[in-house]
């Protein structure tokens, strides 16, 4: 029987169909956890769950932040107030640094893993060598569960102990590897130096940090066909490389919207921004228009290798841009609410310098020329009166700025 490139018909639907069970199932999801969960009850109160019927509507909700649930998490409120359930039946509750909390529910494949990994070429029968981590944080079982989802063994190996691990592939002979991609390349060195042979791996799938150029080469140098996973320990699985390997796909039990850092307002289609994700099938511990706090864009068009949900770029950097500039944080969203105020602005960013042993900042705003007169005037005191903090005004053309998703560039380097 030929192998499916596809874990199932869910790839390969309409962008309709896909859109209306989403919105159907966040509809639900959204009368369950303002009638369950006390952070919902709270954030949504004047919120109808039958109105949330496309994406306008949903980008009218707020916007949940993981620096908000830190402040909300406390003991006896471990999670913030946020799932549906009492904490003894869910599956699993971990502990990840700063320290924040993160909760698995019942079911299979909870964290929606096995897509990623079905699309890394892991199928039934594989021996799946796992190096995330299985201490507190869920990466290792978010792993674990998605491989048991497709049928494979799993060797829990965890991280570290890097001269047992090789020992390990070289004797239980697995033919796929999980982990970041830095430590299968610690391991192929260290097979390389001990002359272990790890040559049974011919799979991976690959996260957790960057996949970088000289790691696929060490990768493609070994015999083994790597992909890059794109995952959190909030959401789980959020998107996958195919082998068509053009971006990253989205996973199909997600809502995924790109918005201007610091604020809920979704940008351009390929612009970048901050990723914003809605999980409306996580009935025990739904997240709604949650901040990752990653930057990424939307990249036109649907996947060569035939699935047909939205593409991203991966991974693109942090939001996290607030800077301190003479003793006072400015923040991107302070950004976003000065461009509010003037229409003329079609984006901007600030940017900060230093100029001697002063700080500086300078809007840098696209607009149409000839800019009015009265603008930059009107602009720099709609600075103060926003950040507390005067700025400068430079006007450029429209589509000159960076398409990198900065709202505030700080050039003021190491020292500043």
């Amino acid at each position: 029987m030929p192998d499916n490139p596809h874990y199932d018909d869910q790839e390969t639907r309409a962008a309709e169909a896909r859109e209306a069970t989403l919105f159907e199932a966040l509809r639900a999801r959204l009368a369950q956890a303002k009638a369950k969960a006390p952070y919902y009850r709270e954030v949504l109160s004047d919120i109808d769950p039958a109105g949330i019927t496309d994406r306008a509507a949903l980008a009218r909700l707020p916007v949940t932040r993981k620096s908000e649930l830190v402040d909300r998490q406390a003991p006896g409120h471990t999670l913030g107030g946020l799932t549906t359930v009492p904490d003894g039946r869910l599956r699993h509750i971990y502990q990840s640094p700063g320290p924040t909390y993160d909760a698995d529910g019942q079911g299979a494949d909870w964290w929606r893993m096995a897509r990623g990994l079905y699309a890394a070429g892991m199928r039934a029968g594989d021996v799946l060598h796992n190096s995330f981590s299985y201490h507190l944080t869920p990466a290792g079982l978010m792993v674990d569960s998605g491989a048991q989802a497709i049928g494979c063994a799993v060797v829990p190996a965890g991280v570290g102990n890097t001269e047992l691990q090789v020992r390990a592939i070289e004797h239980i002979r697995p033919t796929a590897y999980c982990g970041t991609p830095s430590f299968l390349k610690v391991l192929l060195d260290k097979a390389a130096e001990t002359g272990a042979d790890v040559s049974s791996l011919a799979k991976a799938a690959v996260g957790g940090e960057p996949f970088l150029p000289d790691q696929r080469a060490a990768c493609d140098a070994a015999g083994i066909d790597a992909y890059n996973i794109y995952a959190s320990a909030d959401v789980g699985l959020i998107a996958y490389e195919s082998t068509a390997r053009e971006g990253l796909i989205l996973e199909e039990g997600l809502i995924l919207e790109i918005v201007t850092p610091g604020t809920g307002e979704p940008v351009e289609p390929g612009q970048v921004g901050e990723v914003l994700l809605t999980t409306p099938f996580n009935a025990d511990y739904p997240l709604i228009r949650f901040a990752t706090g990653d930057m990424s864009a939307v990249m036109a068009g649907a996947s060569p290798c035939g699935r047909t949900n939205t593409r991203i770029k991966g991974w693109m950097g942090r939001a996290d841009q607030a800077a301190k500039v003479k003793g006072m944080f400015v923040h991107p969203r302070q950004i976003a609410d000065i461009v509010k105020r003037h229409p003329e602005i079609q984006r901007a960013r600030m940017v900060v310098t230093r100029e001697g042993d002063a700080d500086r900042m300078t809007l840098m705003c696209e607009t149409a020329p000839p800019a009015p007169d009265a603008l930059a005037a009107a602009l720099a005191e709609t600075i103060q009166a926003t950040c507390k903090l005067k700025g400068g005004v430079a006007f450029v053309a429209p589509g000159s700025l960076p398409n990198d998703g900065k709202v505030i560039d700080d050039r003021r380097g190491a020292g500043g």
